[in-house]
């Protein structure tokens, strides 16, 4: 099926303290001469000179501290509520591998300002432009262009889904919604912004808290949705890390491209 196909990378990487996430993680490196020849020596009993295959040197690991929504990931339901659909919530290693290897399309929302949302007729318009209907288990890229800003404080401009557009999406039997931005829902401060002016608690989250009562999943912080050469056409996959009753699982999402 894919034997002629090109891999397309759409994951951004875990970084030590990256300034594009508002709660960021760290990574402890440890190299070869240091901390890694320490454990070594410490493990198997030996120096340095005993080492003969790698020259002296130990291995190299890494100490990996930070949340499963940091860099590219897939949200489980439970990360919405503890119910969803009237049932309780799948946590990340409970997600069906199928809705993460699916067959993928592209909507083109760079047209949208820092702040919208997301509508019904927006997903309709740009599913008219490419002439296609979704079919049960698309999964859906929402293309923003926020990841060409990504490590600036303009990454967080960018607009999103709402309640009534993610809803719309998982009733046309979509199971996984991705977006090339921080969050699927609109930023932040527009969010509190909308309360604060309001008093409506309805404007926080509606987009996540949309999947307590229809279950889906989605893909925040994917990139390079660009360099997809069309709309339509390829496959996604978006294999979660399998973390133990988690809201989520970092992944490495890629689209495969068949080529003629």
């Amino acid at each position: 099926m894919f034997q002629n196909a090109r891999i397309i990378d759409l994951s951004v990487p875990l970084e030590d303290r990256a300034v594009s996430e508002p709660l960021p993680g760290t990574i402890h490196y440890v190299d070869h001469g240091g901390e890694g020849l320490a454990q070594m020596r410490k493990f198997f009993g030996v120096q340095a000179d005993d080492l003969v295959w790698s020259d002296g040197n130990g291995w190299a690991i890494e100490d990996v501290h930070m949340i499963t929504h940091t860099g590219t990931h897939v949200d489980a339901p439970y990360h919405y509520g503890p119910t969803s659909e009237g049932q309780p919530a799948k946590t990340i290693d409970e997600v069906p591998l199928q809705w993460c290897f699916a067959p993928g399309v592209r909507l083109d929302m760079r047209a949208k300002a820092a702040g919208d949302e997301i509508t019904v007729d927006d997903l309709q318009r740009a599913l008219d432009a490419i002439s296609y209907a979704l079919r049960p288990r698309d999964i859906v890229l929402l293309q923003t262009g926020a990841d060409q800003r990504m490590g600036s404080e303009s990454y967080f401009e960018q607009p999103g889904l709402g309640r009534d557009g993610t809803l719309w999406l998982v009733e046309q039997g979509v199971k996984v919604i991705g977006i090339d931005a921080y969050t699927i829902d609109r930023p932040f401060k527009n969010m509190v912004e909308d309360f604060q002016r309001t008093g409506d608690g309805r404007y926080i989250w509606p987009a996540h808290f949309a999947g307590i009562t229809r279950e889906y999943c989605q893909i925040e912080k994917l990139a390079n949705l660009d360099q997809i050469p069309n709309a339509t056409g390829f496959w996604i996959s978006c294999l979660p890390v399998k973390i133990k009753a988690a809201s989520a699982g970092w992944c490495r999402a890629v689209a495969i491209v068949p080529e003629e």
